[in-house]
């Protein structure tokens, strides 16, 4: 429990800067025990209105939890869910934060993520997400381009760039722990985007093994993977189309994470690369439910915004 307080001490007073009068729900589930209880551990020092909820590890990342647990996110004033499948894009998440609770995910936390990704100078990271917001913001188009192939071209449109920067102390604010991220959910999108860092389920992928996906008009029309096509066509048993939707293009601008690790929660955050996801982008600026959110991670991109070059974050 020592190793993990620091980092819990962190998202507590320094993301979620948690004060007496406040209520705080911790939620987790039956794999990431050891850090819920650390995160209650700390809030329970802050506040005697903690609160910690487990359940059984979803079944895909950005399933709906149980009510309780829903419950318990919408009614607290700040809340951190450290969990082996991803909350962020569900509408327990989003309702949330629209009912004016603060706070953060952990999705696929591991103690490792947990005590080094956490180690981060957040003043850094802001200022990196604003200069990188700069440079996309307004855009009608952004592409991609890496010399494994990928090439593709997102339209925006006018929905919004977003950041996370790891200040989540206003009510109603979301952040994604460890953070360092500049993104936005593209109105289209078309081209082939080749995963060559981590994506689920496989985590960091093999020297040389990469995962394609082809983009048409704003959908994923051919993955050519058998286990991330399974998993999509699973998802869109339940909701059809919506499961292919290109979600998100992300930006990495936490320049602390310095080499890719296996898991998406940090390694999205890099600097130098993006990460493109397919499925729900409602809780993101989107219009797109579904009941599932994976990302890719690109190594080294080249990343123009109507035709100029974007200056990545780098180390």
């Amino acid at each position: 429990m020592s190793d993990l307080r620091p980092p819990a001490e962190t998202a507590l007073r320094q993301c979620l800067d948690l004060q007496p009068d406040e209520s705080c729900a911790i939620v987790t589930d039956d794999e990431r025990e050891a850090i819920g209880e650390a995160l209650y551990e700390v809030a329970s020092g802050i506040t005697d209105d903690a609160t910690i909820v487990r359940y059984p590890p979803g079944e895909q990342h950005g399933a709906e939890p149980p009510a309780p647990v829903a419950a318990a996110l919408r009614e607290a004033d700040a809340f951190l869910a450290p969990t082996t499948k991803s909350l962020s894009h569900t509408r327990a998440r989003s309702r949330a934060t629209e009912a004016g609770a603060r706070g953060a995910t952990l999705p696929g936390i591991t103690e490792e993520v947990f005590t080094t990704g956490l180690d981060a100078d957040y003043d850094r990271i802001r200022e990196a997400c604003e200069r990188t917001i700069e440079q996309v913001a307004g855009a009608a188009e952004v592409r991609v381009e890496t010399d494994r192939g990928t090439d593709v071209t997102f339209r925006p449109g006018d929905r919004e760039w977003l950041d996370d920067t790891g200040d989540v102390t206003d009510p109603g604010t979301f952040s994604n722990l460890p953070a360092g991220e500049v993104f936005v959910s593209p109105a289209s999108a078309d081209g082939t985007v080749v995963v060559d860092g981590t994506m689920m389920p496989y985590g960091l992928l093999d020297d040389g093994q990469t995962v394609e996906f082809t983009v048409e008009d704003g959908l994923v029309t051919d993955i050519a993977d058998d286990e991330v096509r399974e998993q999509v066509a699973a998802a869109a048993e339940e909701v059809g189309d919506a499961a292919y939707n290109l979600a998100e293009l992300g930006v990495g601008t936490n320049v602390a994470v310095t080499e890719l690790v296996g898991s998406v929660l940090l390694d999205e955050k890099a600097g130098g690369t993006i990460h493109v996801a397919i499925g729900d982008d409602a809780g993101i600026g989107g219009d797109t439910e579904a009941p599932i959110h994976l990302d890719g991670i690109v190594r080294e991109p080249t990343v123009y915004a109507d035709g100029e070059e974007v200056e990545l974050p780098r180390n």
